[in-house]
C-alpha cells in the first residue's frame, strides 16, 4: 500500500515538473532577434591581430533571463544565448568569436599579418545569431547588420627619404629672407604620425641659415656676396617618430649682388577657426621692389577650393531644400535623395564615405537606379527644368545617360533624356503625337570644356519647347547644334524613369551606362528657373573678400570673378597697393564648414618704365587650413513613458506623442583657465594654465525628423500618425508618411521644429487587445551629417472596465507619467521597467506565467486530496464493521451563528488585504489571484465532502441587505 501511495505521489511530482517546464516554455520563446550597435569603430596593430573596438561587441537579446531576477527561474533551455558572429564582405581579414554566450560579450581579431601600407582601413558587415529554441537550435533568429570600421595603426617602419637629391636657390646680398626654400622629405610609412615630417635639422655646424619644421629655410644675418658666393648646408630630417633620414641632402644657396622685387612678410600657413568671420589673409605683407622704378602692379590671388566638395564649401542641404531656401518653393523632385525609409532608390550607389562635405553618387558604368512611377509629372507641353551638378571626364564614345525616360515594356523608345557624348551634352526631347506630324525639334546639343575637365559643374537645362537654355556655373549657353525629328507615334506603354542608364523596354535592361559623379538631380515641373536662383545655387558659402579702405578706393583697382575665388588688383601706387593687398580677407559663411586645406597663389606682374632693365617675380603659394568646427551634440529629451485610456486613443485629437519635447545642440570645448586666477595661490614666476571643457549650447537650423514605430508596422486600417498640416505649411516643411512612420523635411530652426514635433498625434481606432505602442525619433543637420539620439516614447493604453469587474480600486490602472530630460542609453527594446509599471500594464508573459503558477497550486492541492481520499479509503475497508457503529447522529443538533462576528473578520481581512496594498506595490494583483484561486479549490472540496452542511449553512446565513459599512 505504500509503495503504491508512493508512486502515486511521484506521477503527480513529474506531472508538476512537466507543468513547470510548460510554464517556463510558454514564458521563454525565441521571439526576439539579438541586438548589436549600428557601428563600430576598431583599431589594430600591423603586425598584431587583437583589435580594440568602441563601442566593445556585445549582443543583446531581449529572450535573455534578467540577472537579478527577486523570483527563482530555471533555465532548460538557450533562448538568449548568442551562439555567434558573421561577418560579411569579400576578401575580410577578420573574424568574429564569441566569448561569452550568455552575456553576447565577443572580439574581432585578424585572420593574417596587416600591413598599414597596403591598406589602411577595412569596412565590412557584422551580424549576431542567437542559438535559437531548444537543443537543435530551432528558429534561430540573427541581429541587423552593424557596420565596422578599422583603422590599421601604423609601425615605424620608414625612414624619410627628401623628394629631391638636391637642392638650389639664389639670394640677393643684404636681405633676410622670410624663406629661401623649401626642403620635403616623404616618408612610406601610412599613418599620419610615421609619415609626416616633424622636424628638419641643419647638420652644417657655423651657417648663417637656420630651417623651420616645415622644411623652409632662410638665413639668420643679412649675407655679403663679397665675403661668400655659394653656401653648401647638409640638411637631414626627422618623423614624428624620430627616425632620422636615410640619407641626408645637399642644400646650395648663391648669394648675388643684385636685387628682385618680391613679397615679403608673407605667411605660407593661415589658419581659420570657423565661425570667427572674415580673416585677414595678409596683415604684414609688402611688395619689395629694391629701389626699382615700378610703373604699375597687376597681382590675382587664386583661392583653389576645387577639392572641396563640389567645387567649393557650400550647404550641404538636401537638394530640394536648397531649392526651397533659394527661392524655388514648389513643384521641385529630387531624384537623387538620401537614401531613407521613404526614399530607397539610391541605397545601392556607391557614395562618399563622409559628410563634412556634400553627398554624391558615384556611376561606375555598371550601376543605374529606377526611379519609382508617379514620382515626376512631367510634360513636355509645359515648362520644366532639370538641374545637376555633374563631375565628368573624358570617356569612351558610347553615350552616357544622365536621365532617361523610355518604354518601359515592349518598345526601345526614348521620350526624353539628358545624356553626354563626344564631350558634348544632349537633351533629347521627342514630342508626343499630334495632329500635325511634322519635324519638331528633337536633340539640343552644347559643346563645352567643362563637360570633360573632370571637375565639379552645376548645369540647369530650362526648357520651354521649342526653346531651350543651358546654365553652367550660373553662364547661359545657348545650344550650338538643333536636330529635328519626327513626334512619337501613338502609344499606351508607360514610361520607367531612370538615372545613370536608359531603360530597354524591349530588351528588358539598361543601356548606355554614365561614368562620373552625380549629385542634386532636380526636376521642376511647370515652371523656369529664374537667374537669381541659378545664382544662388551655385554660389559658394566660402571665398576671397577686400574692404577697401578710403583713401586708397581711387587709385587701386580690384576686380572679383563670379564666386569670388580669385581677384585681381590693380594701381601704381605702391603703398596704396600693400595696403589693399593687407585687407584682403578669407571668408566662409557656413556655421560648419568643411574642414582642410585651401591652396592660395599669388601671380604677380611689374611694369617698369625700362622694360629692358625690369625684373619678374614668381608666383607666390601659401594655403588656408580650415580647422575642424565643433560638432554639435543634438539632445532630445521629454515624457518617454505614459499611459493614455483606450478612449483618448480612439477619440478625434488621438494621442500627443511628444508633449513636453525639448531640443537642445551644445558643443564642448576646450578652454584655458590661467590658474593664478583662482583662489590658490601660485608662485609668480611659475604660472600654471590648466585646460577646462566647457559645453555651450548653440541654436542651428534642422533639416529633417523621423518618427518610426518600434515594433510591428504601423497599420493605416486601425492606426496612424498625423500632423497639423496648416503649421507645417506656415513653417515651410513637408511631411511624408508609410507604414514605418513620418518623415518632417525642410530647413528650420530647432524652435519651429519643436513646435510641429509637440503637434504629432497618434490615433488607434480599436484599441481592445492593444497594451503598448512604441515610437522613436531621430533629427539631423545638414543632410544627416550631424544626428541627435534615438529618443524613445512608449505609450501604455488604460482599458476601462466595467464596475463589476473593478470591485477592489487597487486594480483600477491609474494614470501615470514619468519625465524624463536627458537622453537615456537605448538596449534596443529593452524594457527595464520598475515594479510598478509593470504592475499597471502585465505583458503576456506575466499572465501566462500567472496562470501556470495557479494551475500548478490547484494540481498539488489535487494531489494532496486524491491520496488523502485514498487513506481513508483504505481505512474504512478495515474498519468497515466499527464505522457502521461509530456513525455520529447529527440530526437534532441546532448551530446559531453569530453574523457580527463575520463582518467583523471580515473587516478585519479588508484592513489587511490594504496594509498588504501598501506594502507590496504592484505584487498585489498576483497575490490577489493566487489567493482567491486557493479560497476557491478549498470552498469546491467542501462542497463536495459534506453536501448536507452547505444546505444548513444556507437556512442559517445572516440577512445583511439592511446593513451599511
Amino acid at each position: 500500500m505504500r509503495f503504491e501511495r508512493n508512486k502515486l505521489f511521484a506521477s503527480s511530482v513529474g506531472l508538476v515538473l512537466a507543468l513547470v517546464v510548460c510554464a517556463l516554455d510558454a514564458a521563454k520563446v525565441n521571439k526576439h532577434k539579438p541586438w548589436i550597435e549600428t557601428t563600430y569603430h576598431g583599431i589594430v596593430t600591423e603586425n598584431d591581430d587583437k583589435v580594440l573596438l568602441d563601442p566593445p561587441l556585445i549582443a543583446l537579446d531581449k529572450d535573455a533571463p534578467l540577472r537579478y531576477a527577486e523570483s527563482f527561474e530555471v533555465t532548460l533551455t538557450k533562448e538568449g544565448e548568442i551562439c555567434g558572429f558573421r561577418i560579411h564582405g569579400q576578401n575580410v581579414p577578420f573574424e568574429a568569436v564569441v566569448l561569452d554566450k550568455s552575456s553576447g560579450e565577443g572580439i574581432i581579431r585578424a585572420k593574417e599579418k596587416l600591413d598599414c601600407e597596403l591598406q589602411k582601413e577595412h569596412t565590412f558587415t557584422i551580424q549576431a545569431y542567437d542559438c535559437g529554441e531548444g537543443p537543435d537550435g530551432a528558429n534561430m533568429k540573427k541581429s541587423h547588420k552593424a557596420t565596422v570600421h578599422i583603422q590599421v595603426n601604423d609601425l615605424n617602419e620608414y625612414s624619410p627619404v627628401f623628394k629631391d637629391k638636391s637642392y638650389k636657390a639664389t639670394i640677393i646680398e643684404g636681405k633676410k629672407y622670410d624663406s629661401i626654400l623649401k626642403v620635403e622629405a616623404v616618408d612610406a610609412d601610412c599613418s599620419f604620425q610615421f609619415s609626416q615630417i616633424c622636424n628638419y635639422e641643419i647638420v652644417t655646424p657655423d651657417v648663417p641659415f637656420t630651417i623651420d619644421k616645415d622644411g623652409f629655410i632662410k638665413n639668420t644675418e643679412k649675407l655679403n656676396y663679397g665675403k661668400e658666393h655659394m653656401y653648401k648646408l647638409t640638411v637631414t630630417a626627422y618623423d614624428c617618430g624620430k627616425n632620422r633620414a636615410s640619407e641626408d641632402v645637399l642644400v646650395k644657396i648663391s648669394v648675388k649682388p643684385t636685387c628682385k622685387p618680391s613679397w615679403q612678410g608673407f605667411n605660407k600657413r593661415i589658419e581659420y577657426e570657423p565661425g570667427t568671420g572674415s580673416l585677414a589673409l595678409f596683415p604684414s605683407m609688402h611688395l619689395e621692389t629694391c629701389d626699382e622704378p615700378i610703373m604699375s602692379i597687376r597681382a590675382t590671388i587664386e583661392l583653389e577650393t576645387n577639392h572641396i566638395g563640389k567645387g567649393c564649401d557650400r550647404d550641404t542641404y538636401s537638394e530640394k531644400s536648397l531649392h526651397k531656401l533659394c527661392g524655388a518653393s514648389s513643384g521641385t523632385v529630387e531624384l537623387l535623395p538620401a537614401p531613407s525609409s521613404s526614399a530607397n532608390w539610391t541605397v545601392g550607389l556607391p557614395t562618399d564615405n563622409g559628410h563634412d562635405s556634400d553627398q554624391v553618387f558615384e556611376f561606375n558604368g555598371t550601376q543605374a537606379v529606377k526611379i519609382p512611377g508617379g514620382l515626376v509629372r512631367t510634360s513636355l507641353k509645359e515648362p520644366f527644368t532639370i538641374s545637376v551638378w555633374m563631375r565628368h571626364g573624358p570617356g569612351a564614345q558610347e553615350k552616357e545617360t544622365i536621365l532617361c525616360n523610355s518604354d518601359k515594356t515592349d518598345m526601345n523608345r526614348h521620350h526624353y533624356s539628358l545624356y553626354v557624348h563626344n564631350c558634348r551634352l544632349i537633351l533629347l526631347l521627342r514630342q508626343d503625337p499630334s495632329e500635325a506630324e511634322n519635324y519638331k525639334p528633337a536633340e539640343f546639343h552644347w559643346k563645352l570644356d567643362q563637360v570633360c575637365d573632370k571637375e565639379w559643374h552645376h548645369y540647369v537645362v530650362n526648357v520651354e519647347f521649342p526653346t531651350v537654355m543651358l546654365f553652367v556655373d550660373g553662364t547661359s549657353f545657348e545650344p550650338f547644334l538643333v536636330t529635328e525629328d519626327y513626334p512619337l507615334h501613338g502609344s499606351r506603354i508607360e514610361t520607367q524613369l531612370t538615372v545613370g542608364a536608359c531603360w530597354q523596354g524591349g530588351n528588358a535592361r539598361m543601356a548606355q551606362f554614365f561614368r562620373g559623379n552625380l549629385a542634386g538631380l532636380m526636376i521642376r515641373s511647370g515652371k523656369l528657373e529664374n537667374k537669381k536662383v541659378i545664382d544662388c545655387l551655385y554660389t559658394c558659402k566660402e571665398g576671397l573678400d577686400v574692404q577697401l579702405p578710403e583713401e586708397v578706393a581711387s587709385t587701386v583697382k580690384v576686380e572679383f570673378n563670379p564666386n569670388q575665388s580669385s581677384l585681381t588688383v590693380e594701381g601704381d601706387d605702391i603703398d596704396a597697393f600693400d595696403k589693399v593687398m593687407q585687407h584682403i580677407s578669407y571668408l566662409n559663411s557656413r556655421q560648419f564648414p568643411t574642414p582642410g586645406i585651401r591652396h592660395l597663389r599669388i601671380a604677380t606682374t611689374v611694369k617698369c618704365f625700362n622694360d629692358d632693365s625690369c625684373v619678374t617675380m614668381s608666383d607666390t603659394e601659401g594655403y588656408v587650413m580650415v580647422l575642424q568646427p565643433e560638432e554639435p551634440k543634438i539632445s532630445l529629451s521629454g515624457i518617454d513613458h505614459f499611459a493614455r485610456s483606450a478612449a483618448e486613443f480612439e477619440g478625434q485629437e488621438g494621442v500627443t506623442l511628444f508633449p513636453e519635447l525639448r531640443i537642445v545642440s551644445t558643443i564642448t570645448r576646450e578652454v584655458e583657465v590661467d590658474a593664478e586666477s583662482e583662489a590658490t595661490e601660485r608662485v609668480d614666476d611659475d604660472p600654471t594654465v590648466q585646460e577646462t571643457v566647457v559645453s555651450e549650447e548653440i541654436m542651428h537650423n534642422l533639416d529633417t525628423c523621423e518618427v518610426t514605430v518600434v515594433g510591428d508596422d504601423l497599420d493605416s486600417e486601425h492606426e496612424g500618425l498625423e500632423v497639423d498640416m496648416d503649421q507645417l505649411k506656415q513653417h515651410g516643411l513637408e511631411m511624408s508618411s508609410s507604414h514605418l512612420g513620418l518623415v518632417i523635411t525642410g530647413v528650420n530652426t530647432m524652435a519651429n521644429y519643436e513646435q510641429v514635433l509637440h503637434l504629432i498625434r497618434y490615433k488607434n481606432w480599436h484599441t481592445e487587445a492593444l497594451f503598448d505602442r512604441k515610437f522613436k525619433l531621430v533629427c539631423s543637420e545638414l543632410n544627416g551629417r550631424y544626428i541627435s539620439n534615438d529618443f524613445k516614447v512608449e505609450v501604455n493604453v488604460i482599458h476601462t472596465a466595467s464596475a463589476m469587474e473593478h470591485v477592489n480600486n487597487a486594480m483600477v490602472q491609474p494614470n501615470f507619467i514619468n519625465p524624463v530630460y536627458q537622453a537615456s542609453v537605448d538596449l534596443s527594446g529593452h524594457n527595464l521597467v520598475n515594479a510598478h509599471q509593470a504592475s499597471v500594464v502585465p505583458s503576456a508573459a506575466t499572465i501566462v506565467i500567472v496562470v501556470c503558477v495557479s494551475f500548478l497550486v490547484f494540481m498539488i492541492i489535487l494531489g494532496v486530496f486524491r491520496i488523502r481520499a485514498a487513506h481513508q479509503s483504505t481505512m474504512r475497508d478495515q474498519d468497515s464493521g466499527k464505522e457502521n457503529e461509530m456513525d455520529w447522529d447529527d440530526s437534532a443538533l441546532t448551530i446559531t451563528v453569530n453574523p457580527m462576528e463575520t463582518y467583523e473578520d471580515q473587516h478585519s481581512s479588508e484592513e489587511e488585504e490594504e496594509e498588504e496594498e501598501e506594502s507590496e506595490d504592484g505584487e498585489e494583483e498576483d497575490d490577489i489571484t493566487s489567493a482567491d484561486s486557493e479560497s476557491s479549490e478549498d470552498d469546491e472540496g467542501g462542497e463536495q465532502e459534506d453536501q448536507q452542511a452547505a444546505s444548513r449553512q444556507q437556512q442559517l446565513e445572516w440577512d445583511d441587505s439592511t446593513l451599511t459599512y
